[in-house]
């Protein structure tokens, strides 16, 4: 919040909304890494909280990074945790980068 309190008016908007959208973006991200961590961990979907985290993650692959039909598929043994940690993975990466890209345009 330092770099926000020497703004004025507008560019301190722009500093909040760019704050609140990489926030946005790197809790896509965190939910992706988490999604592939549960899937790596073999966690109990029958589980409130990690069936939360992977239909979020679902979600916020995008269709483009999804486990079922992402950027790349693994055939054979633990290919469902293959698929989850490279897939995923590179969403969170993407997202983290396309995130910080969108906030340092908007950020004045």
């Amino acid at each position: 919040m330092a770099r926000i309190k020497g703004l004025t008016g507008g560019a301190k908007a722009r500093a909040q909304v760019a704050t609140a959208l990489w926030t946005l973006f790197a809790l896509a991200a965190i939910f992706l890494a988490v999604g592939a961590l549960c899937i790596a961990l073999d966690a109990n979907r029958d589980n409130a909280l990690v069936s939360f985290v992977l239909d979020v993650a679902d979600a916020v692959d995008l269709g483009i990074f999804s486990r079922d039909n992402g950027i790349k598929q693994f055939d054979g043994g633990n290919a469902e945790t293959k698929n989850a940690l490279f897939n995923w993975g590179i969403g969170a990466v993407a997202w983290l980068v396309v995130g910080r890209v969108v906030e340092r345009v908007v950020r004045p």
